[in-house]
């Protein structure tokens, strides 16, 4: 019998609570250890939140590298268990949430699923609108147009715009809400005019 598996004989006969004094103190293979007795647990802790095997397997693996790094937190040993699925928990929702995509629907798309019969005078008004509120969109600040074309005619969601221009998902909120109401603003002012 080598050294590496008289070592590895010895912790499978320790408590979870030596093995993470052990990690505590820096012991590697104290922390495998432990790493493979709660795999499982923590992969089907994950794949109950997250619901596809692929992340839950990633979800699994953050949730030690986490554990790894902030193991001297853990105040009670015996509570490593409790510790992890906690993690689990917060990382799940952090994930869910994170990647949840937001919907958005292009044009084309909505004309291709909407089936309405629309009268001459009915495409006609649609045209004239259409080239108002684009030419209201024209007269607005650049961030303005920017903002409203991403969103509204390029359908991109709100978490490819906070992408493209490197603001916060809050920030475009906000834009796409203060470009509206400089548009309606436009858009009265074109109907005032006419």
């Amino acid at each position: 019998m080598n050294i590496s598996s008289e070592i590895q004989l010895d912790l499978q006969e320790l408590t979870v609570a030596e093995l993470v004094v052990r990690a505590q103190s820096d012991d590697r293979e104290a922390f495998g250890e432990l790493f493979a007795r709660f795999r499982p647990a923590i992969v089907a802790g994950a794949m109950s939140r997250v619901r596809n095997a692929d992340e839950a397997d990633e979800l699994a693996q953050d949730v030690f590298i986490q554990a790894m790094q902030k193991i001297r937190q853990l105040r009670v040993p015996e509570a490593f268990g409790g510790w992890l699925r906690q993690i689990v928990h917060r990382m799940a929702i952090n994930r869910v949430t994170r990647n949840r995509s937001a919907v958005s629907c292009d044009p084309e798309t909505l004309e291709a699923t909407c089936v309405v019969n629309h009268s001459p005078d009915d495409v006609a008004q649609g045209r004239e609108q259409a080239a108002a509120v684009r030419n209201s969109i024209d007269r607005l600040g650049a961030l303005d147009q920017e903002t409203l074309t991403a969103f509204y005619l390029n359908g991109q969601t709100l978490i490819e715009m906070s992408n493209e221009f490197q603001a916060p998902i809050g920030t475009i909120k906000r834009r796409l809400h203060v470009a509206r109401k400089r548009l309606a603003k436009e858009m009265d002012w074109l109907q005032a005019a006419v």
